[in-house]
């Protein structure tokens, strides 16, 4: 058995994009209530279609071990670090 557990919050969205939105902005205000939040593994899905799941944020690792990419899964512009109040405690 594990020490961890993993919270499932289904919330509706009308469509993807709204989905990632909201999804960004609760994983950002939860990692500022607390440092067991990732926000990085974030991901949604069809309400009929759970097991198909879509990333959030990029979270891809960042050179010379600076952290992990804090910006949308879809973004083009370079990956940048998370901002201070994402960063582990």
């Amino acid at each position: 058995m594990t020490d961890r557990w993993v919270i499932h919050l289904p919330v509706t969205a009308p469509d993807l994009h709204r989905a990632r939105i909201f999804a960004r902005t609760a994983a950002r205000l939860l990692a500022q209530l607390s440092a067991r939040v990732e926000p990085g593994g974030v991901t949604v899905s069809a309400e009929d279609e759970q097991c198909v799941r879509h990333w959030v944020f990029c979270d891809r690792p960042l050179p010379d071990g600076r952290g992990r990419c804090a910006l949308p899964v879809d973004h083009t512009a370079r990956c940048a670090p998370r901002p201070p109040w994402l960063r582990r405690r």
